[in-house]
């Protein structure tokens, strides 16, 4: 973990040197009224999160948690779009008695959290192609690095 030391001599800690599993953290915030709020969609609790899924997500806050990992991957990498988070969170379907291959994940769920995270203003729109984390969106996840 990179710690940057400060003048009255405490750690520091920024989004990019948390591992991924403290960024439940990051989601719970979002959760709860921590001055951010997202909007949970109805088909949360009955979607599946891919083609290559049987049966929907079983922990209650999925997308919560799908949501602060999308922040940390735009935060670490710019410039990921739709196909990109697609491509990440894709998996290997089943097909029976026949060969297994790779398939994508759910672009509508994809897009619908980053159209969140724009609300937020976690993110913006990349001139390039993608996403990338704004100034207030850097700030305030290294926030929730330093809490957690």
């Amino acid at each position: 973990m990179k710690k940057y030391v400060m003048k009255n001599m405490f750690y520091a800690y920024n989004f990019h040197s948390l591992p991924t599993r403290l960024v439940i953290g990051w989601g719970n915030g979002v959760r709860r009224d921590d001055g951010i709020k997202m909007e949970l969609p109805e088909w949360t609790d009955i979607v599946k999160t891919g083609r290559f899924k049987e049966l929907a997500p079983y922990d209650p806050d999925w997308y919560y948690i799908r949501a602060a990992s999308m922040a940390r991957k735009i935060y670490l990498r710019q410039g990921i779009g739709v196909g990109g988070f697609q491509k990440i969170y894709g998996g290997r379907k089943r097909n029976g008695s026949r060969p297994p291959h790779f398939c994508k994940s759910s672009g509508a769920i994809a897009r619908h959290i980053l159209q969140q995270l724009e609300r937020m203003n976690i993110i913006e729109i990349d001139p390039k192609g993608g996403r990338k984390i704004t100034s207030q969106g850097q700030r305030d996840l290294d926030q929730v690095a330093g809490r957690v």
